[in-house]
Formats: C-alpha cells, sequence, structure tokens
C-alpha cells in the first residue's frame, strides 16, 4: 500500500515569478524522495507525490498547504489516493495503481465539491469519516495568513522544539509563538493528523 497526492497551484498563474513558489515547494518534495520517480511538477503548476507511508500522507499534505499559503495570494488544491501501486515507472506520472486512480478522481470531484483537500482509499466508511473531519480542519487552514501558514510550517519542521526555542529560533517572543499557532488552530489541526494517522494504520495492519 502506498499512497499518491496529487494536486495544482490556486493562482500560480497571476505571479511573474514562479520560482517563488517552486523553490521552496521542490524542497519540501525533497524530503520524500527524487525527482520523477517519486515526485514531479508539471504543466507548470501541477504536481504528484508519493509518500510511501500511508499513514503520513495527511502530514505531507498539510506541510504542503502551509508551503504555499506562506505565500500571498497562493492556495493548494490537493487529494489524496490510498491504495495498491500496480506498476512501478521511472517517471510517478507513468506509474499506475489503485491509489493512483484514486487520487486522480477524488481531484477531479474537487472542483465540483468546492474543497481544496480530500482523500479516498479502499474503505469508503472510512473515507466518509476522515472526509468530513478534512472539510471541518480545511475551514482553518484555508484562512491561514501568509504569516500563520509560515510559522506552521516552521512548527511542523521543528516539531521536537518547544514554543520558546521555536520563538528563539526566528527571533520572537514565546508568547508571539503561542498567539500564533491558537490563529493557526495548529492544536486541533494537529489533533485531526493524529486522527487520522491512527485510523490508517488500524487498517493496514
Amino acid at each position: 500500500m502506498t499512497s499518491i497526492i496529487t494536486g495544482d497551484i490556486i493562482n500560480s498563474r497571476h505571479l511573474k515569478d514562479q520560482q517563488i513558489w517552486l523553490t521552496p515547494l521542490k524542497q519540501l518534495f525533497l524530503q520524500y524522495g527524487k525527482t520523477p520517480k517519486t515526485w514531479e511538477i508539471f504543466r507548470g503548476d501541477s504536481f504528484q507525490l508519493e509518500v510511501t507511508q500511508p499513514e503520513a500522507s495527511l502530514l505531507c499534505a498539510i506541510k504542503i498547504k502551509a508551503c504555499i499559503k506562506s505565500i500571498k495570494e497562493l492556495d493548494v488544491r490537493m487529494a489524496i489516493g490510498i491504495g495498491e501501486k500496480a506498476h512501478a515507472a521511472k517517471k510517478i506520472t507513468e506509474s499506475n495503481g489503485e491509489a493512483f486512480i484514486y487520487s486522480g478522481e477524488t481531484f477531479e470531484k474537487l472542483k465540483k465539491i468546492k474543497r481544496n483537500l480530500a482523500m479516498q482509499s479502499p474503505w469508503p466508511n472510512l473515507d466518509e469519516e476522515l472526509n468530513l473531519m478534512i472539510s471541518l480542519g480545511t475551514i482553518a487552514m484555508d484562512k491561514w495568513t501568509p504569516l500563520s501558514a509560515e510559522l506552521v510550517l516552521l512548527t511542523l519542521q521543528h516539531s521536537r522544539l518547544s514554543q520558546k526555542e521555536l520563538g528563539e529560533k526566528i527571533g520572537r517572543p514565546q508568547s508571539s509563538i503561542s498567539e500564533g499557532q491558537k490563529r493557526a488552530h495548529y492544536n486541533e489541526i494537529m489533533e485531526l493528523e493524529a486522527y487520522y494517522n491512527k485510523r490508517i494504520l488500524e487498517k493496514l495492519k
């Protein structure tokens, strides 16, 4: 079993300098593997990424969301597909299997249902449960300001640091970090991610 995230950047074509989002996104993707086998960016603003641990796929999507939302006026639309991988090609866009089908099908639905994040797996009852929770979580994530998104990404990248240590790292007081995380609903989003992780792992056993 694996997971595939299919996505595109919203409003990217309004920017003159595409590297402003391409560079940090590529750096994030490199944490999961090399291009083009593990990830590809194509058609200018679309991408596909494999997260080989399906239980970690939502955390990856949250990181991508924070990375892109940290840039003014940008957002990202993503579909997570969890399932088997039937064929592993040299390029991820030429690989196929259940996870790719689910990711592609869900991505096509996102514009119609006017949502920016959803998942699909071989377990329909679980999909219904998790997608309801994700839809509530994205209410907060869709409203992140660039400053909030930047703080969320920094917190995720340095998850072992305390608020005080995080503040010292970026030259801000602990109270500022605490307030920023509250405004971003960071704790609630991490509770969602932990529950998602737990439920997927239960199915994978």
